[in-house]
């Protein structure tokens, strides 16, 4: 075991790492009040020194854990835990691995209810602190809000990014991320990964879309910079993500390795302003993207991999020097051409920091070690990169202050009335109106009291959202409508298009929620056999906006943008199309043709008012 005496120089750090069990859930990491950067760089500097190069490894990684709690989850989430990493719990994989962060998903069970959130954070940190080098971890996850958001109600949920590029408003982007910042630091998730910069010039990209902010790089550039501002401001940290751009790609790396054909010059143009503006913003950590950029590397390599991307571009020539975290490493754009025991390897050779989420963290703990102790990535290599994470978790507060909050905490921030108020108000400035035929709307609750909502009803994001259809009738309702939900179904049958013909008998009017309407989706057949009864049809698209391109020439008498299917945005259509809200959004994205897409049905910009 190595000598850890403490220089004298170093006493305050010597306390904290030195803390017994029984002291660490009563102090975590007690230093001094905020050292000098250089000060504070020298100390990290003999912290490394202390560590074995296991632990300098671990520090690398952040691992997927089962359960909702660190010491004691459900059998068949412990099963799950021996299965993929050979460990029953999150102490237990804290202790075998060393590992610097932890993710949470809301399908590995990590993210019920708030209390249960915080509850889970602490067991993580008790554990991490139990440690012989009792470093706190970065706990993550993906909360962008909108479509994608991990941690669910009662926790507030805000617009989605091109909600609020819709909205077009830096102060609002800010707020929102303060709020959700301040939240999830409640209950312990102290690193987020978001917001989004990418540019979505493709509508046709299958994973992006609504994620981004729009299309307009500059636009996207000032929202990201004040979310990044946002998030931060309220103690965690955000991630500028998928670098170097993944907004124009056909194929979803998830699943594929997607290539973006984008010329230098284009990519300087289009893709690479928002991530210069997270740069100027401060930003934390940036995620590299599992895609290939042939004009950046012609290797082939996916740019998590790219030594060329990482360091040549986002290091020496943006100038980045902070975290830079690796998309999700179980992902099959990052597989396709290595095994997952080079993988990590050459992310690591590529310039990468962390190393999210591996699909088999044994293997790539090994063949991390495996690379030190034969000479393809030195000790020093694997020390630069510990010494940004804890430089990061240090700019925390991590390491001088209780990484622990409080049941009060929680009870006084998650999902406060303010916080909720404010979502309201900055989603009622998102929804835009693309279409309005004869002045349909605002609808009155005189000329147009009976309304049916038919239409799609994606699984809720979060999973504790109601469906969109239910969601939409019961603001309508709310407001003294008197109206009557009916699920259709993203891909309705000849058997729900009849019923929903039959139900729109004797009503007012039909509100239909679109998904992604493409060429073929039998939403289309939906909507043109309501629209054939002769009751006015509004349609809402609850993800892209592009929906309306598939439904010119069939009938319908108004078309609204939600941008997403959370109850918020919901909420904030229903306060549009009865008129208790103006239609202040304006698309952040062109619209094209469906039979043409060089042709612009709809400009950046463009949004009915009232």
């Amino acid at each position: 075991m190595q000598d850890r005496t403490t220089p004298s120089s170093l006493s305050s750090l010597s306390r904290r790492i030195v803390l017994t069990a029984t002291a660490v859930g009563a102090s975590a990491l007690a230093l001094a009040p905020a050292p000098s950067a250089a000060r504070s760089r020298s100390r990290l500097e003999w912290l490394i020194s202390r560590m074995s190069l296991e632990e300098k490894v671990g520090q690398l990684f952040v691992a997927r854990v089962y359960g909702r709690s660190a010491t004691a989850p459900d059998e068949a989430d412990a099963d799950a835990n021996l299965r993929e990493l050979g460990v029953r719990n999150a102490a237990e994989l804290i202790r075998r691995y060393h590992v610097g962060g932890v993710i949470y998903f809301a399908w590995a069970h990590n993210t019920g209810d708030p209390h249960q959130i915080a509850d889970l954070s602490q067991g993580i940190q008790r554990a991490a602190l139990g440690r012989p080098t009792p470093i706190p971890l970065l706990i993550s996850t993906d909360q962008e809000h909108g479509v994608v958001a991990r941690v669910g109600t009662p926790a507030t949920l805000m617009p989605g990014a091109m909600a609020l590029g819709a909205g077009g408003s830096g102060a609002d982007a800010r707020e929102a991320a303060r709020i959700a910042g301040v939240e999830l630091a409640a209950m312990g998730i102290n690193h987020n990964y978001a917001p989004v910069a990418d540019v979505n010039v493709n509508p046709a990209n299958p994973v992006i879309g609504v994620r981004s902010f729009g299309a307009d790089p500059g636009a996207v550039a000032g929202l990201v910079a004040a979310q990044v501002k946002g998030y931060q401001s309220a103690g965690i940290a955000a991630t500028a993500k998928h670098f170097p751009g993944h907004g124009d790609t056909k194929s979803d790396s998830h699943h594929a390795l997607p290539t973006i054909r984008h010329t230098r010059g284009q990519w300087d143009e289009s893709d690479a302003p928002p991530f210069r503006a997270a740069i100027a913003a401060g930003v934390d950590s940036i995620m590299t993207a599992h895609i290939v950029v042939p004009s950046l590397d012609p290797s082939g390599d996916p740019a998590t991999l790219s030594h060329p991307i990482v360091t040549g571009i986002l290091r020496e020539q943006l100038g980045y020097d902070g975290v830079v975290v690796t998309d999700a490493l179980d992902m099959a754009g990052v597989r396709q051409n290595y095994g997952d025991d080079r993988v990590p390897v050459l992310a690591l050779k590529a310039g990468c920091d962390q190393l999210l989420n591996p699909p088999k963290l044994d293997l790539a703990w090994n063949a991390v070690l495996g690379a030190v102790r034969s000479g393809e990535l030195t000790e020093r290599r694997i020390e630069e990169s510990v010494m940004r994470i804890l430089l990061l978790k240090a700019k925390l507060g991590l390491l001088r202050r209780s990484t622990f909050t409080s049941r009060q905490e929680v009870l006084r921030t998650v999902g406060a009335k303010a916080h909720l108020m404010a979502a309201d108000r900055i989603a009622g400035r998102t929804t835009t109106l693309l279409l309005n035929e004869r002045g349909l709307l605002p609808l009155s609750r005189r000329s147009h009291p009976r309304v049916l909502v038919a239409g799609a009803d994606p699984a809720s994001p979060s999973g504790t959202t109601a469906p969109p259809t239910s969601t939409l009738a019961r603001a309508f309702a709310d407001l003294g409508f008197k109206a009557t939900p009916l699920a259709t179904g993203i891909a309705p049958t000849a058997a729900n298009v009849e019923e929903a013909v039959s139900a729109a008998a004797g009503m007012d009017v039909v509100v239909v929620a679109t998904y992604n309407i493409a060429a073929d989706s039998p939403q289309r057949t939906l909507v043109s056999r309501l629209a054939a009864t002769g009751v006015p049809v509004v349609t809402v698209a609850i993800r892209n906006p592009y929906d309306i391109a598939h439904l010119t020439g069939s009938g319908i008498a108004a078309s609204l943008a939600a941008y997403g299917w959370t109850d918020v945005e919901l909420r904030a259509a229903v306060r549009v199309m009865a008129g208790q809200a103006e239609a202040v959004g304006r698309l952040p994205v062109p619209v094209p043709c469906a039979e043409d897409s060089a042709r612009m049905l709809y400009p950046i910009g463009f949004g009915v008012g009232y």
